[in-house]
């Protein structure tokens, strides 16, 4: 029997709201900066296939996007008939999983009647996975330790063996295993009340709820893109790569309902850790999908349904392993950008100019005056691009929506002090639209131990375009002691020595000449411009 609309709602309001609440018990009992202040993490809720549910509402767009793809892979090795209740699975394969070794990925079966009903899924990035992190990495094994899908969990019990590889691998496994412990308390809750809501709502399984929110998503999207008129367009965007600039080509096409994401032409996988697998190129090239065609609509396997995405193999954006992949970011992001720009030239109301992305990080590591090591990292953005109908952000973080960490809880962690976060004016692009600026971030050693900063950032050579007329925003910049030093590089930083970021500007939107008076008044008036 089909769901009546008020049954439909409350119960998606309730699995809603579940999720934004397990999501705040993982945050709020988290032992690393990355979750607690970054909110660099997401918590899932699939159906008993494994299908995309629910998610919180805080969730990283690329861990929901993969989240799917690797409890597939994970069951490939462990077949659900050998899983009980109380078995939690865990792995963090770049190539199963998010993209890269730092991000942790955990999936629970939820049982009911003796079956399986749902599966409640996680996901972290953890600042210090082993190896050593480096730009330099020619393949997957310099990047750190790979956990190959396991139960870390048995029966409610922790594997002793995978707990294990994890201390003696990581520099910081409280951190890690503190991390991984919340998630487990995150489960605790929130399984019974899954369980409750659905009891107290009167419906049968996850399944029967999934089935209507799918068939509702899918029929939204495919509305949305049958309203756009039949048709084809092509798109590139250079991405500065290291030794040589990358290429990414995208063709874009529109047939009745349904829309095709072609990459055929990008540049080939490079021995450089810029590559960006598969699960991580799909899950941001229908996150821009998402955005601009249907984004009020709940987000889920529905929705994706009519996108068809060809990446082909061997490319920069589909990498066979073990091609380096530590920041597939610095590719990945890239392409809601090249997305949106492409549908600019069909529906221009509806996207936004090149932003400061790929994200811009840093790590710091080091001692304490006592001895202790510390992994530290610190993320900046850029500025956002603008629309049609508005100006940039600055600094808003996009196409990831990780937040960024207080400045003061950053100088309590490490022996550094922040010397300046500011706004750059000028840094966004001009146009009738005007991009978001971009800031400038100083961290100066002022511990007695040297300080290795490991960083790798885009937009310094090719700076984020405008659209339909609007200018570029500004190039980032990196500098040691005021010289501007290479954008990717892993360097030691004596005592005294400071290490500043300009992060890139938003690209503008529409011709400069349509900007208004009043508008240009104002952006002088509030120190927009230089």
């Amino acid at each position: 029997m089909a769901l009546s609309a008020l049954r439909l709602g409350n119960a998606w309001a309730r699995i809603a709201g579940l999720m934004d609440e397990a999501a705040e018990t993982f945050v709020r009992t988290s032992f690393s900066s990355v979750v607690r202040d970054n909110w660099d993490m997401a918590v899932g809720l699939m159906d008993s296939e494994g299908r995309q549910f629910a998610q919180s509402s805080r969730s990283v767009p690329s861990f929901v996007g993969t989240m799917p793809r690797t409890l597939a892979a994970m069951l490939a090795r462990i077949p659900r008939a050998r899983l009980q209740p109380g078995d939690v699975l865990i792995s963090n394969d770049g190539y199963l999983g998010t993209g890269h070794l730092n991000d942790i990925t955990m999936v629970k079966p939820v049982f009911a009647g003796g079956r399986i009903t749902a599966w409640i899924g996680s996901i972290f990035h953890a600042t210090d996975i082993g190896g050593a992190p480096s730009v330099e990495a020619r393949d997957a094994w310099e990047e750190g330790l790979t956990i190959p899908v396991a139960r870390i969990l048995k029966g409610g019990v922790e594997n002793e063996d995978v707990i294990a590889f994890l201390e003696a691998n990581c520099r910081m496994p409280g951190e890690v295993l503190g991390d991984i412990r919340a998630q487990f308390a995150m489960y605790d809750q929130a399984e019974p009340r899954l369980l409750r809501i659905l009891a107290e709502e009167g419906i049968s399984s996850v399944d029967e709820l999934a089935a209507e929110i799918f068939g509702r998503s899918e029929r939204a999207m495919r509305d949305a893109i049958a309203a756009v008129p039949d048709g084809e367009v092509t798109d590139e965007v250079t991405a500065d790569g290291f030794e040589h600039p990358v290429t990414i080509k995208l063709r874009l096409a529109i047939k009745g309902d349904a829309l095709t994401l072609d990459f055929t032409g990008t540049g080939a996988q490079i021995p450089r850790p810029v590559n960006s697998p598969l699960n991580f190129t799909r899950a941001y090239s229908n996150y821009a999908v998402k955005c601009a065609f249907d984004p009020l609509t709940p987000n889920n396997d529905g929705s994706f349904r009519p996108i068809h995405l060809i990446a082909p193999e061997g490319s920069i954006v589909n990498p066979r392993h073990p091609a380096p992949v530590w920041g597939r970011h610095l590719t990945g992001h890239y392409l809601p950008m090249l997305v949106l720009a492409a549908l600019a030239k069909m529906i221009p109301d509806r996207v936004v100019a090149e932003c400061g992305s790929p994200l811009w990080n840093v790590y710091f590591t080091g001692e304490q005056p006592d001895g202790r090591r510390y992994v530290r990292m610190f993320f900046m953005n850029g500025g956002h691009g603008a629309a049609s109908s508005h100006d940039g952000a600055s600094c808003l973080s996009f196409p990831s929506n990780v937040a960024t960490q207080p400045v003061e809880q950053f100088e309590n962690a490490v022996p550094m002090l922040v010397t300046e976060k500011s706004l750059i004016p000028g840094s966004g692009g001009d146009g009738r639209m005007r991009g978001g600026l971009g800031q400038r971030l100083g961290f100066r050693v002022i511990g007695e131990r040297p300080v290795t900063a490991t960083y790798r950032h885009e937009r310094v050579q090719h700076p984020p375009r405008g659209l339909l007329g609007g200018e570029a925003g500004r190039a980032g910049r990196d500098l040691l002691n005021g010289q501007q030093v290479a954008a990717k590089a892993r360097i030691v930083l004596q005592p005294g020595d400071t290490l500043t970021f300009e992060t890139p500007g938003g690209g503008g939107f529409g011709p400069p000449g349509e900007r208004s008076a009043e508008a240009r008044a104002q952006d002088s008036a509030e120190g927009y411009v230089a």
